[in-house]
């Protein structure tokens, strides 16, 4: 399976429009020769098509220079990443393919539903040393929709243009004015599919943008549904171990279970508890990769910053590693189960039907600062509380809850930003400053655990590295400890919540 970025732009074109000239436009240099292809699509969804939905395609094509099965997942404006895999079998999409989008899937049946034949002429603008800037694709398309009694057939033209590796989204704008100039409109649909199921109404149009939150009720479920919303977005790029993935979906999960909690006078908490359990299991699946990810970087980083010979020896820190691969082959698992599809398919009720209290009514710019401030509140007593403590294990497991307190604090302004602005935005970043400080000291007690955990195990040769180390940690965290009064000092001062009823 490969996979690249695509960045494109596609155009509505007249039967006579005439592709302009494109080679004064920045950087190109010349275009290559005209070359012509006789591509067929066939698109797989499900019955109710969740996959075109979300704006997902998943396409075996024959025909062209990439001939195969193609799965595109959007992942910004005019930007979806596309995987490939070899043609296979024409009835079967991939494994690999579909299992990225098992979030969406949830064990639906995947099908054609749609067959799309294209005559293409591609013309390629190319730089001073001949290599491709864009492509510009003049597409003759005829498509069928093939879930309906009767054969819906479209034709249309349209003039796609995608950015090649190397070249400055500038240029993408440059040709798509070039094109409007000559008569090309920038097209409604972001792709062949959607255009041809909207045309035929098997798919609604993409809906309205939500109107702005006036309600404590509604302001609650927009932020709700933002994060469901990343929380699948995440899913595929857990599953193919992106750069930070897991920490960005396990801070979503997080954020999610918090603001139920904080919210809980606007949205029932009979009706939301029951999801609590469910949400801290995904939570604890991401955290076991998480975290064995964090300490696995944490010291490689120490380590680069030594001597060579204080880490050549690296037995326990390869040992971590697999330790994190398994991880990642049970979050996989986890993954693939009836019990996260339940979890989605109950959150996605959740912002459908959300089940408002009386108080959900209120409006937003007045409840949500008194929802808000109680959260906060919540933070203080829990702080101050460390103060009335002796024993250094419970004053640890106290600056602990201080902690999750801190980021339910920080999630409950963050929610609020919508309605309140700057002044939640403040409260956000305040509750974000006690939450790190707190989580340094945290991290390194966690590395000086983890370091010994492996001493006890670790090859003669390598102890000598891994003390080094714990004693990096140790003052890492005393540094941490040392820094958290001042911290809280500055974020407990009474103006940043003043703020908040006055906005």
């Amino acid at each position: 399976m490969t996979q690249h970025l695509e960045i494109e732009r596609k155009y509505d074109a007249d039967s006579h429009f005439v592709l302009p000239d494109l080679t004064d436009l920045p950087g190109c240099a010349s275009l290559s020769a005209p070359e012509t292809h006789h591509l067929v699509a066939k698109y797989f969804d499900t019955d109710d098509f969740r996959l075109a939905a979300r704006s997902i395609t998943l396409r075996r094509r024959e025909g062209g220079e990439d001939a195969g099965w193609h799965l595109k997942i959007p992942v910004g404006p005019d930007t979806k990443n596309e995987l490939r895999a070899p043609l296979g079998k024409a009835k079967t999409p991939p494994a690999r393919l579909t299992k990225l989008i098992a979030a969406h899937l949830r064990g639906g049946a995947l099908r054609p539903v749609a067959t799309l034949e294209t005559e293409r002429t591609v013309v390629r603008l190319l730089d001073a040393t001949g290599e491709m800037l864009a492509e510009v694709a003049d597409d003759a398309v005829s498509g069928e929709v093939l879930t309906t009694d009767e054969t819906a057939v479209s034709t249309w033209r349209e003039i796609e243009v995608e950015l090649g590796p190397a070249a400055s989204p500038k240029l993408l704008k440059a040709v798509g004015k070039r094109l409007r100039l000559s008569g090309a409109r920038r097209a409604d649909s972001h792709s062949k599919l959607g255009r041809l199921l909207e045309t035929h109404g098997a798919i609604p149009s993409a809906p309205a943008a939500r109107p702005d939150p006036v309600t404590a009720g509604e302001a609650a479920t927009a932020y709700l549904a933002t994060q469901i919303e990343a929380l699948t977005s995440y899913d595929p790029k857990v599953r193919l171990a992106e750069y930070d993935a897991v920490h960005r979906m396990r801070v979503t999960v997080r954020r999610i279970r918090s603001v139920l909690k904080s919210y809980g006078p606007v949205l029932a908490r009979a009706e939301t508890d029951p999801l609590q359990p469910e949400l801290k299991w995904l939570a604890d699946v991401l955290g076991e990769v998480r975290d064995l990810e964090v300490l696995r970087e944490r010291f490689s980083g120490r380590l680069a910053e030594l001597p060579e010979e204080v880490g050549r020896h690296r037995g326990w820190l390869d040992a971590l590693a697999a330790q994190e691969q398994e991880a990642y082959r049970r979050l996989n698992g986890d993954l693939a189960g009836q019990r996260y599809f339940d979890l989605l398919d109950a959150l996605d009720r959740l912002v459908a039907e959300p089940p408002y209290t009386e108080r959900a009514w209120l409006d937003a710019a007045q409840e949500m600062p008194r929802l808000v401030i109680r959260a906060w509140y919540r933070l203080a007593r829990a702080y101050e509380s460390i103060e009335g403590l002796d024993d250094s294990a419970a004053i640890d497991t106290a600056r602990h809850e201080a902690r999750k307190d801190a980021k339910r604090a920080r999630y409950a302004a963050e929610a609020a930003i919508p309605a309140l602005g700057t002044p939640a935005a403040k409260v956000a970043r305040q509750a974000k400053k006690v939450q790190d400080v707190l989580g340094g000291y945290q991290d390194g007690l966690i590395a000086q655990e983890r370091l010994a955990q492996a001493a006890a195990t670790a090859a003669p040769e390598e102890l000598f590295t891994l003390g080094v180390l714990s004693g990096i940690e140790h003052c890492a965290a005393q540094a941490a400890l040392d820094d958290i009064p001042g911290v809280w000092q500055k974020a407990a001062r009474p103006k940043y919540l003043k703020l908040l009823t006055h906005s």
